[in-house]
């Protein structure tokens, strides 16, 4: 059975709050070390993003370096939005 790819938004609550991908999951990048344990089991495949690719580039770091396996920073929101990967 194949694993469900989680959505994982480092921007902050109030940028959620405003749009976000479908189905996404809100991390702060600001409080990811404290809150990677609700993104495991470390083998999920996380795609992450954010406003700009900034902040997500530096959570796929923190992720990878953490131990997790599948990882994809997809950059700003509005490219993972308009890419044929949009359900």
């Amino acid at each position: 059975m194949r694993t469900q790819v989680i959505y994982v938004d480092v921007r902050t609550p109030e940028e959620f709050a405003e749009r976000h991908y479908p189905g996404a999951k809100n991390v702060p990048l600001a409080v990811l070390d404290r809150r990677m344990h609700e993104l495991e089991p470390k083998h999920r495949p996380l795609v992450v993003y954010c406003r700009s690719g900034v902040r997500s580039a530096h959570a796929t770091s923190m992720l990878r370096r953490a131990g997790f396996t599948d990882v994809t920073d997809a950059g700003a929101l509005d490219a993972l939005l308009s890419s044929s990967a949009h359900p």
